[in-house]
């Protein structure tokens, strides 16, 4: 006899947001500013996946306050957590395992220079302004992840559904059942983040990259360190090019930042366009702490957190058509991130004051939602990212050094403005090449001191899911996996994710990808790079994945 479930109850609201990331958190603020400095009533619901704000956040984090002080320009009397501003920048091109170039600031692209900038826990920020949020009378939801697109008959956005909870992993509800809840919204702002389950859903139905470029994307991989107050220096940044990644062909960056109370972050990014299946990027970062220049800080420290996310990189050339009919699509969720500042932050920020802006106008009777991509092209952060809009693709089609040499002048003799528009067409998961022209990578074991395990990283992420539930790791073609990835590629979902997810095992004499997703950190490395598009990233139940406390 089939169980009768319980039907979805809905809920109408003025807006709704996806995610509590500083963009979402943005526009729900300045929506309610707005509503207050016009007497006008408006119910505004942010919906947010993690188990609590802050949860899922994860970032270098060097923060520009510039959108904060549009947003609230007295914030260091509200004792936003902005503590070290950035006294000091170091950049190195690291030659090898052992020597290191410390490179001029003359000779470094102007907007990668920091004054006036913090070094931040993101995740504090994010909880402060969702304190802010609740006390204009915003009503924030952490544990609700937003699973599914409403859509009204004549195909417009109605709003969206929270997720189902009380199934098993066979599919079939359990005895604690509850269906996910519906809510009804004049206007949807989708603020997920990077590589967003719906944005990504809105991008393909609604075409909005058909006059874009081929977005690109990047794994950020983080720790956070307590290390000996006598090698601390709260305000130094430090960043780098070359190795390790340049060794086996890739590229990406690293970074390390003193916060206050002798905290470092420290982490590396490696773009998700290399070639070598064998890569790990995980592996890498392990064996960069060894480097003179990163290890003379972390000797004789702690490493007390993990994480670890992917990043939009592609910047305005591939940025897709922001809005949608009663929707918009914000911050990295679109892809706002100004990838030659390195920070996302700040424009994800200004993303949200401008939907806000246009939602807000819009709810008035005062002008069509589509005027919003007018206020974006007229605002400073489409200055910004226009300035910067070959800086990503001319290091993935010059290399490290031309591509850098022609950034230099790019930016520091033409402010952004030479005359060319380059393009990288090729997306990151067919940039993949069969694992027969390589050699494997013989990472050297981690020492237990500076280089760890993905198993006690993970641990440190505090990630949790409930085990009896549907695989949130959603395979197209379950065979693929093992008559292409495996065969051809060598299995690199071993490899490109940084949590453990991924493992071929052997059964019955053959081999067989098994899904631990119960380790997943959301980072949506595998949505990303799967070299045959065969793994979809979807939410999985309540406030599942990672919780991290300072990152």
């Amino acid at each position: 006899m089939t169980q009768e479930l319980p039907e979805r109850e809905s809920m109408e609201v003025d807006v709704v947001v996806v995610g509590a990331g500083p963009a979402g958190l943005a526009t729900a603020c300045r929506l309610m500013q707005l509503a207050t400095e016009n007497g006008r009533e408006l119910s505004v619901v942010v919906l947010e996946k993690g188990s609590e704000v802050g949860a899922h956040i994860l970032s270098g984090a060097l923060f520009e306050p510039r959108a904060l002080n549009e947003l609230f320009p007295d914030w260091k009397d509200m004792e936003a957590p902005l503590n070290t501003p950035v006294t000091r920048d170091q950049v190195y091109l690291f030659k090898n395992a052992s020597r290191a170039s410390r490179m001029p600031l003359w000779m470094v692209p102007k907007p990668m220079h920091n004054e006036g900038n913090y070094i931040i826990s993101l995740g504090e920020l994010c909880r402060w302004l969702a304190q802010q949020a609740e006390n204009l009378g915003v009503e924030i939801y952490p544990g609700f992840p937003a699973s599914e697109v409403l859509y009204h008959e004549d195909g417009s956005i109605k709003g969206v559904a929270t997720g189902e909870m009380g199934r098993g992993a066979d599919g079939q509800p359990k005895d604690s059942y509850e269906p996910g809840m519906e809510l009804h919204a004049a206007v949807t702002v989708f603020a997920e983040g990077c590589r967003g389950h719906l944005g990504k859903e809105l991008i393909r139905k609604f075409e909005l990259d058909r006059s874009a470029q081929t977005q690109h994307y990047g794994i950020g991989i983080k720790e956070l360190w307590k290390i000996d107050s006598s090698r601390h220096e709260a305000g130094l940044v430090v960043h780098g090019g070359g190795w390790p990644l340049s060794e086996h062909g890739a590229s990406g960056g690293s970074f390390l930042y003193h916060l206050g109370d002798d905290l470092v972050s420290m982490g590396l990014i490696t773009d998700l366009g290399y070639a070598n299946p064998y890569i790990s990027p995980f592996d890498e970062l392990q064996r960069f702490k060894h480097h003179p220049v990163i290890r003379q800080y972390l000797e004789g420290g702690e490493r007390i957190a993990y994480g670890a996310r992917a990043i939009t990189k592609g910047g305005l050339n591939a940025l897709p058509k922001m809005t949608l009919p009663n929707a918009l699509l914000i911050g990295c969720d679109a892809g706002t991130l100004n990838f030659s500042k390195i920070k996302g932050s700040h424009t994800a920020m200004k993303s949200g004051l401008l939907a806000a802006e246009s939602v807000f106008r819009f709810l008035q009777g005062e002008s069509a939602l589509d005027d919003f991509e007018h206020h974006f092209k007229s605002s400073w952060l489409y200055q910004e990212l226009h300035r910067s809009r070959n800086f990503g693709a001319a290091l993935h089609k010059f290399g490290v050094w031309m591509g850098g040499a022609y950034n230099y002048m790019d930016q520091n003799w033409f402010s952004g403005k030479m005359p060319f528009k380059l393009s990288d067409p090729v997306p990151d998961h067919e940039s993949l090449q069969e694992a027969e022209r390589f050699q494997p990578i013989d990472y050297p074991k981690p020492d237990g001191v500076l280089s760890f395990d993905k198993t006690s990283s993970v641990f440190l992420s505090s990630t949790n899911h409930e085990e009896d539930q549907p695989v949130h790791l959603c395979l197209a073609e379950p065979s693929r996996a093992v008559e292409w990835n495996l065969s051809r590629y060598a299995g690199p979902e071993e490899r490109f994710c940084p949590a453990g997810v991924y493992e071929f095992v052997d059964e019955d004499g053959s081999k067989r990808l098994q899904i631990n997703a119960q380790n997943c950190v959301h980072c949506k490395t595998c949505d990303i790079k799967d070299p045959t598009g065969n793994i979809n990233w979807v939410t999985p139940e309540g406030a599942g994945g990672p919780n991290y406390a300072n990152m």
